[in-house]
């Protein structure tokens, strides 16, 4: 299945005891329509407030289940917080995480000295000016494979001499289209993009973070080669806020 929803509503993807989460939520929907426990796999575990557009899941169900009516029915139990924009029987041997090639993430910044309460929901109100091509220059600066490691949350257990490899295959910031008058005057709405073969936990948001105090003249674009170097989490900043990021594919 490809799923959406709104993450605000969630403490993050992945089930948790006691929490509502979107994994609970529609681990539970589609045990009522297909009659039977059903057991979740996803693309990419999202944290609290995090969206999805293009989250795969996949689950066994048992044989003969009507895809179409099972679509229908989950999307009236859970829309519009949750919705399943495609069912289909999956080929032999499919893992919604393991069989994934890439993942690709958007995060959305409004440069705007006053919120928009229509755009707060989805969007980090930053208010700038931000030197947009000094981002540009940053996020260009992550391509490739490198070591993450201060730019991710280590994992419990783990050792900080641990390398995260990860592989970026495409950043880049770009100003949305908005219709004049819109937004407020000397706003833009900014979109970052970023796709990788995999991502570690905060890893998007711990980049955007960084790219926007470059934007702000806090940090040069020149710093992301140091920071990847020094491996030190501690040097990276602060994380963006939840809301302006949102998982927007996967491929296989």
């Amino acid at each position: 299945m490809v799923v959406a929803y709104d993450g605000a509503g969630f403490h993050g993807f992945a089930a948790q005891p006691g929490q509502e989460t979107v994994a609970g939520a529609l681990s539970g929907a589609l045990a009522r329509v297909a009659r039977h426990r059903v057991d979740l796999t996803c693309a990419g575990r999202t944290d609290a407030g995090v969206h999805a557009r293009g989250q795969v899941v996949h689950a066994d169900v048992r044989a003969g289940v009507d895809l179409r009516r099972l679509q229908k029915s989950l999307n009236s139990m859970l829309g519009p917080s949750i919705v399943v924009r495609s069912a289909e029987i999956a080929p032999e041997g499919f893992d919604a995480r393991h069989s994934a090639r890439a993942r690709r993430y958007r995060y959305l910044v409004l440069e705007s000295a006053v919120p928009d309460p229509l755009l707060a929901p989805s969007a980090w109100t930053v208010a700038g000016p931000l030197d947009l091509r000094a981002m540009v220059s940053a996020a260009d600066a992550l391509l490739g494979e490198h070591d993450f490691r201060a730019f991710c949350r280590r994992v419990p257990g783990t050792s900080p001499a641990d390398e995260i490899p990860r592989r970026v295959v495409d950043a880049g910031w770009r100003v949305v289209p908005v219709a004049t008058g819109e937004l407020g005057p000397a706003s833009r709405l900014l979109r970052f993009e970023i796709e990788a073969q995999s991502f570690c936990h905060q890893m998007v948001r711990s980049i955007v973070g960084m790219l926007v105090d470059v934007g702000k003249g806090r940090r040069r674009a020149s710093d992301v080669h140091w920071l990847l170097a020094s491996g030190d989490r501690s040097q990276a900043g602060d994380l963006a806020p939840p809301q302006g990021l949102c998982l927007l594919e996967v491929l296989y």
